[in-house]
């Protein structure tokens, strides 16, 4: 398994007229470098995987803590860049690389095993999708009209065998705008495959709006407190003379979001997942029960685009607990922080909740079913 994937995230975003550079802004629930580098993680047939950055963007890339991938700097175009990502593996005993452009988050597994399996036939594999349109070419101020049969729209990952195109990179130049111009240039032969229609490339700031489509469900679980137990609210351990009754662990903010979550999926609600007459559910945290959901919703193509929660209870007080309970959920519903909100709520010493007897929660979800 001597495969490499390479990630270009270096450039500098001018098209897309942002202040925060366009790799690191979010799409569809998470930054959108992180698309492009979680799938070659899951596809688990590449021994290394290198993210070309901006020189200018460290400090960027060391908030998003990312972890077995190595990460160097690129340089001032894109051919540049691809060029150092090369050799920067060339010690590595590499056959084959994929390299992709960051700005493209939405290619398949699919799409990067039809890659690397054409390689073993071939030295250049690109994805390509056949125009529709019809096509002129301008030269001075002659048009030509060119049939659109053989107009192809290139896109990336695009894989290569790793001797073959690194021999060609002392060819390269600021006119290479993907790397299978090289072989073109060359006369090399280079095969081409269907690519993926949703394969779109992020290029300015509109292109990065919410697409597919989206849905809502609410969430809602009422707990009775009682001593001697422990008190979970949102997957963390909140110091209290009292905790929550319930078969798991109690955790009413977690079970709220779970069932918010099925709503929103149609996927039914935690009963049905988790039930209270199963052994096996007897004081399990709810941590655990909320990853098993994630998982469940992530095979049906859908990812968590906010949360709103509000956690009713007279005591304890939310406020001091918000940061902790924020990124405990965010971790395990793989989404950012600023994706959550939450707000602690009472009822003015009303009822149960207010007699300090009870705690409540109410979640609503907004998820996103991806094409």
């Amino acid at each position: 398994m001597n495969n490499c994937f390479i990630i270009l995230a270096g450039g500098e975003s001018k098209r897309f007229n942002s202040i925060t550079p366009k790799p690191y802004h979010v799409y569809k629930g998470k930054y959108l470098l992180l698309h492009s580098i979680d799938k070659a993680k899951k596809y688990k047939k590449f021994s290394k995987i290198v993210l070309v950055i901006n020189k200018n963007h460290k400090s960027l890339i060391k908030k998003l803590k990312i972890v077995d991938i190595e990460i160097i700097t690129g340089g001032v175009t894109r051919a540049e860049s691809a060029y150092k990502a090369l050799k920067s593996i060339k010690k590595d005993n590499i056959k084959n690389v994929i390299i992709h452009d960051a700005a493209r988050p939405n290619f398949s597994i699919k799409l990067l095993d039809k890659l690397v399996n054409s390689l073993k036939l071939e030295d250049c594999v690109i994805p390509a999708i056949q125009s529709t349109d019809s096509i002129k070419h301008r030269s001075s101020n002659k048009i030509i009209n060119l049939k659109r049969e053989n107009v192809y729209l290139i896109q990336t990952p695009q894989a290569f065998n790793y001797k073959k195109l690194y021999a060609l990179q002392k060819h390269r130049d600021v006119d290479i705008t993907d790397d299978a111009s090289l072989f073109v240039r060359a006369g090399k032969k280079i095969k081409i495959i269907k690519g993926e229609l949703n394969n779109n490339k992020i290029t300015i700031n509109s292109d990065i709006k919410v697409s597919g489509l989206i849905k809502y469900g609410l969430g809602f679980d009422v707990h009775r407190l009682v001593p001697n137990k422990k008190l979970y609210l949102g997957g963390i351990r909140v110091p209290s003379p009292f905790g929550t009754l319930g078969h798991s662990d109690g955790d009413p903010v977690l079970h709220a979001l779970i069932d918010a979550i099925l709503g929103a999926c149609s996927m039914g609600d935690i009963g049905e997942k988790f039930s209270d007459k199963d052994k096996k559910f007897k004081n399990i945290r709810s941590t655990i029960l909320l990853s098993k959901i994630i998982k469940q919703i992530e095979i049906n193509s859908y990812l968590i685009n906010n949360l709103d929660i509000n956690i009713i209870t007279q005591k304890p007080k939310i406020q001091k607990y918000k940061k902790q309970i924020t990124n405990c959920i965010a971790k395990i519903c793989k989404i950012l922080p600023s994706q959550i909100n939450i707000k602690g709520k009472t009822t003015e010493k009303l009822g149960l909740i207010g007699k300090e007897k009870a705690i409540a929660c109410e979640v609503i979800v907004s998820v996103i079913k991806n094409d």
